[in-house]
Protein backbone atom coordinates (compact mmCIF):
# COMPACT_ATOMS: atom_id res chain seq x y z
CA UNK A 1 0.00 0.00 0.00
CA UNK A 2 2.93 2.80 0.79
CA UNK A 3 4.59 1.70 -2.85
CA UNK A 4 0.86 2.66 -4.19
CA UNK A 5 0.88 5.84 -1.96
CA UNK A 6 4.57 6.96 -3.00
CA UNK A 7 3.97 5.80 -6.83
CA UNK A 8 0.65 7.56 -6.67
CA UNK A 9 2.09 10.63 -5.28
CA UNK A 10 5.14 10.81 -7.91
CA UNK A 11 2.65 10.34 -11.05
CA UNK A 12 0.14 12.63 -9.86
CA UNK A 13 0.03 16.31 -11.65
CA UNK A 14 0.16 19.47 -10.02
CA UNK A 15 -2.42 21.77 -12.07
CA UNK A 16 -0.80 24.55 -13.54
CA UNK A 17 -0.79 27.85 -11.56
CA UNK A 18 -1.13 30.95 -12.68
CA UNK A 19 2.04 33.16 -12.59
CA UNK A 20 2.64 34.47 -9.38
CA UNK A 21 0.38 32.70 -7.73
CA UNK A 22 2.14 30.32 -4.96
CA UNK A 23 1.63 26.35 -5.36
CA UNK A 24 -0.43 25.03 -2.97
CA UNK A 25 1.19 22.18 -0.52
CA UNK A 26 0.53 18.47 -0.52
CA UNK A 27 -1.22 17.08 2.23
CA UNK A 28 -0.03 13.90 3.51
CA UNK A 29 -1.77 12.61 6.63
CA UNK A 30 -0.68 9.92 8.65
CA UNK A 31 -3.10 7.86 10.46
CA UNK A 32 -2.14 6.56 14.18
CA UNK A 33 -3.22 3.27 15.85
CA UNK A 34 -6.51 1.50 16.03
CA UNK A 35 -7.45 3.59 12.61
CA UNK A 36 -5.69 2.88 8.66
CA UNK A 37 -5.90 5.66 6.15
CA UNK A 38 -9.76 5.62 5.15
CA UNK A 39 -10.28 7.43 8.52
CA UNK A 40 -9.46 10.45 6.40
CA UNK A 41 -11.82 10.23 3.88
CA UNK A 42 -14.21 12.90 4.89
CA UNK A 43 -10.92 15.23 5.63
CA UNK A 44 -9.47 14.11 2.19
CA UNK A 45 -12.92 14.90 0.39
CA UNK A 46 -12.68 18.46 2.04
CA UNK A 47 -9.08 19.15 0.95
CA UNK A 48 -9.91 18.08 -2.46
CA UNK A 49 -13.26 20.23 -3.01
CA UNK A 50 -10.56 23.34 -2.25
CA UNK A 51 -8.18 22.66 -4.12
CA UNK A 52 -5.56 20.68 -2.11
CA UNK A 53 -3.60 17.71 -3.24
CA UNK A 54 -4.01 15.39 -0.63
CA UNK A 55 -2.05 11.82 0.38
CA UNK A 56 -2.83 9.34 3.34
CA UNK A 57 0.05 7.38 4.18
CA UNK A 58 0.39 4.43 5.02
CA UNK A 59 1.23 3.50 8.75
CA UNK A 60 3.46 0.09 9.25
CA UNK A 61 2.30 0.47 13.06
CA UNK A 62 5.85 -1.31 13.93
CA UNK A 63 8.15 1.09 15.07
CA UNK A 64 8.62 4.73 15.14
CA UNK A 65 11.72 4.78 13.11
CA UNK A 66 10.67 2.28 10.64
CA UNK A 67 7.31 4.13 10.33
CA UNK A 68 8.91 7.30 9.88
CA UNK A 69 11.01 5.74 7.30
CA UNK A 70 7.85 4.59 5.17
CA UNK A 71 6.33 8.05 5.35
CA UNK A 72 9.44 9.30 4.42
CA UNK A 73 9.42 7.72 1.35
CA UNK A 74 6.49 9.52 0.62
CA UNK A 75 7.57 12.75 1.33
CA UNK A 76 11.02 11.86 -0.96
CA UNK A 77 8.12 11.05 -3.81
CA UNK A 78 6.67 14.73 -3.66
CA UNK A 79 7.85 17.88 -4.87
CA UNK A 80 6.72 20.98 -3.50
CA UNK A 81 5.94 22.33 0.11
CA UNK A 82 4.10 19.53 2.05
CA UNK A 83 2.34 19.71 5.34
CA UNK A 84 2.42 16.52 7.53
CA UNK A 85 -0.82 15.53 9.55
CA UNK A 86 -0.67 12.79 12.22
CA UNK A 87 -3.26 11.34 14.62
CA UNK A 88 -2.45 10.06 17.49
CA UNK A 89 0.45 7.73 17.64
CA UNK A 90 0.93 9.07 13.62
CA UNK A 91 2.38 12.95 16.12
CA UNK A 92 5.70 10.67 16.77
CA UNK A 93 5.86 9.26 13.24
CA UNK A 94 5.31 12.54 11.24
CA UNK A 95 7.63 14.38 13.93
CA UNK A 96 10.25 12.05 12.86
CA UNK A 97 9.72 11.70 9.46
CA UNK A 98 10.05 15.99 9.44
CA UNK A 99 13.34 16.03 10.08
CA UNK A 100 15.81 17.21 7.34
CA UNK A 101 12.70 17.86 4.93
CA UNK A 102 13.31 21.40 3.90
CA UNK A 103 9.81 21.26 2.29
CA UNK A 104 7.66 19.84 5.57
CA UNK A 105 6.25 23.49 5.76
CA UNK A 106 4.09 22.56 9.36
CA UNK A 107 3.02 19.76 11.36
CA UNK A 108 -0.44 19.60 11.77
CA UNK A 109 -1.65 16.85 14.89
CA UNK A 110 -4.74 16.20 15.18
CA UNK A 111 -5.63 14.12 19.02
CA UNK A 112 -1.53 13.41 18.17
CA UNK A 113 1.25 13.04 20.70
CA UNK A 114 3.54 15.76 19.93
CA UNK A 115 6.87 13.95 22.17
CA UNK A 116 10.16 15.91 22.96
CA UNK A 117 13.07 13.40 22.38
CA UNK A 118 13.47 11.07 24.33
CA UNK A 119 9.61 10.53 25.37
CA UNK A 120 7.35 7.66 23.97
CA UNK A 121 3.63 7.89 23.52
CA UNK A 122 3.26 5.89 27.15
CA UNK A 123 4.85 8.44 28.73
CA UNK A 124 3.05 10.94 27.49
CA UNK A 125 -0.36 8.93 27.78
CA UNK A 126 0.81 9.20 31.32
CA UNK A 127 1.66 12.18 32.17
CA UNK A 128 -1.80 13.33 33.34
CA UNK A 129 -4.46 10.96 34.48
CA UNK A 130 -7.48 10.55 32.01
CA UNK A 131 -6.67 7.70 29.65
CA UNK A 132 -9.24 4.40 29.67
CA UNK A 133 -7.31 3.11 26.88
CA UNK A 134 -5.56 0.30 28.80
CA UNK A 135 -8.52 -1.66 30.10
CA UNK A 136 -9.62 -1.46 26.40
CA UNK A 137 -6.90 -3.85 24.80
CA UNK A 138 -6.90 -6.73 23.56
CA UNK A 139 -2.93 -8.15 23.23
CA UNK A 140 -2.14 -10.47 20.63
CA UNK A 141 0.71 -12.41 20.38
CA UNK A 142 2.79 -12.51 17.44
CA UNK A 143 5.35 -15.27 16.11
CA UNK A 144 8.80 -12.77 17.26
CA UNK A 145 7.99 -13.04 20.16
CA UNK A 146 6.06 -9.29 20.19
CA UNK A 147 2.80 -8.25 20.91
CA UNK A 148 0.32 -6.26 18.54
CA UNK A 149 -2.65 -4.31 20.36
CA UNK A 150 -6.24 -3.76 19.28
CA UNK A 151 -8.94 -2.38 21.12
CA UNK A 152 -11.58 -4.68 21.76
CA UNK A 153 -14.63 -4.69 18.98
CA UNK A 154 -17.44 -4.42 21.70
CA UNK A 155 -15.52 -1.51 23.56
CA UNK A 156 -14.33 0.40 20.60
CA UNK A 157 -17.21 2.19 19.94
CA UNK A 158 -17.01 3.76 23.47
CA UNK A 159 -13.58 4.31 23.90
CA UNK A 160 -12.02 5.51 20.34
CA UNK A 161 -15.26 7.12 18.80
CA UNK A 162 -17.96 7.61 21.14
CA UNK A 163 -19.43 10.91 19.29
CA UNK A 164 -19.06 8.68 15.56
CA UNK A 165 -22.64 6.91 14.47
CA UNK A 166 -22.88 3.47 16.05
CA UNK A 167 -22.83 1.64 12.35
CA UNK A 168 -19.64 3.49 11.09
CA UNK A 169 -18.19 2.95 14.52
CA UNK A 170 -18.74 -0.67 14.29
CA UNK A 171 -16.71 -0.89 10.32
CA UNK A 172 -14.20 1.21 12.29
CA UNK A 173 -13.71 -1.70 14.93
CA UNK A 174 -13.76 -4.22 12.64
CA UNK A 175 -11.43 -2.84 9.91
CA UNK A 176 -8.80 -0.88 13.11
CA UNK A 177 -5.08 -1.35 12.38
CA UNK A 178 -2.76 -3.29 15.26
CA UNK A 179 -0.25 -1.39 16.59
CA UNK A 180 2.96 -3.24 17.91
CA UNK A 181 2.93 -2.95 21.44
CA UNK A 182 7.04 -2.21 21.76
CA UNK A 183 5.82 1.05 18.68
CA UNK A 184 4.53 2.97 21.89
CA UNK A 185 6.61 2.67 24.28
CA UNK A 186 9.86 3.67 21.87
CA UNK A 187 11.35 6.96 22.80
CA UNK A 188 11.41 9.56 20.10
CA UNK A 189 14.26 11.18 18.69
CA UNK A 190 15.04 15.28 17.87
CA UNK A 191 11.55 16.98 18.18
CA UNK A 192 10.85 18.75 14.79
CA UNK A 193 8.44 20.63 16.18
CA UNK A 194 10.69 23.17 17.48
CA UNK A 195 11.95 24.15 13.96
CA UNK A 196 8.79 23.78 11.77
CA UNK A 197 5.38 25.62 12.92
CA UNK A 198 3.52 23.27 14.76
CA UNK A 199 -0.66 23.49 14.97
CA UNK A 200 -2.65 21.39 16.92
CA UNK A 201 -6.37 20.27 17.61
CA UNK A 202 -8.27 17.74 19.54
CA UNK A 203 -11.57 17.00 21.29
CA UNK A 204 -12.84 17.43 24.99
CA UNK A 205 -13.75 14.03 25.26
CA UNK A 206 -10.66 12.03 24.10
CA UNK A 207 -10.78 8.95 25.82
CA UNK A 208 -7.44 7.62 24.96
CA UNK A 209 -4.94 10.49 25.05
CA UNK A 210 -6.35 12.94 27.81
CA UNK A 211 -7.08 16.28 26.57
CA UNK A 212 -4.80 17.59 29.55
CA UNK A 213 -1.98 15.59 27.82
CA UNK A 214 -2.72 17.52 24.16
CA UNK A 215 -3.08 20.82 25.70
CA UNK A 216 0.09 20.58 27.72
CA UNK A 217 1.56 19.27 24.32
CA UNK A 218 0.34 22.13 21.97
CA UNK A 219 1.41 24.49 24.80
CA UNK A 220 5.14 23.30 25.12
CA UNK A 221 5.28 23.18 21.00
CA UNK A 222 4.07 26.71 21.05
CA UNK A 223 1.52 26.03 18.47
CA UNK A 224 0.35 28.94 16.21
CA UNK A 225 -3.22 27.54 16.38
CA UNK A 226 -4.72 24.91 18.73
CA UNK A 227 -8.71 24.28 18.45
CA UNK A 228 -10.43 22.22 20.98
CA UNK A 229 -13.46 20.52 19.56
CA UNK A 230 -16.24 20.44 22.17
CA UNK A 231 -17.55 16.72 23.02
CA UNK A 232 -15.49 15.12 20.51
CA UNK A 233 -14.09 11.77 21.06
CA UNK A 234 -10.49 10.77 19.72
CA UNK A 235 -11.58 10.26 16.61
CA UNK A 236 -12.09 13.82 15.47
CA UNK A 237 -10.99 13.47 11.91
CA UNK A 238 -13.61 10.96 11.71
CA UNK A 239 -16.66 12.88 13.50
CA UNK A 240 -15.47 16.84 12.97
CA UNK A 241 -14.11 16.76 9.52
CA UNK A 242 -14.40 20.08 8.46
CA UNK A 243 -12.57 21.29 11.61
CA UNK A 244 -9.86 19.10 11.12
CA UNK A 245 -9.63 19.87 7.46
CA UNK A 246 -9.88 24.08 7.96
CA UNK A 247 -7.00 24.06 10.59
CA UNK A 248 -4.96 21.58 7.91
CA UNK A 249 -5.29 24.68 5.23
CA UNK A 250 -5.52 27.28 7.97
CA UNK A 251 -1.12 25.55 8.12
CA UNK A 252 -0.92 25.32 4.56
CA UNK A 253 -2.02 28.80 3.79
CA UNK A 254 0.02 30.69 6.35
CA UNK A 255 3.01 32.47 5.21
Amino acid sequence: MLMLAAAFAASGEVMAQPAGQEVKPTIVLVHGAFAESSSWNAVIADLNKDGYKAIAAANPLRSVASDAAAVSAVIRSISGPIVLVGHSYGGPVITEAANGKNNVKALVYVAGFAPETGESSLTLSAKFPGSTLGDALLPVAQADGGQDLYIQSEKFHEQFAADVPAAEASLMAATQRPIAKAALAEPSSEASWKTIPSYAIYGSADRNIPPAVMKFMAERAHAVKTVVVDGASHAVMVSHPNEVAALIEDAASAR
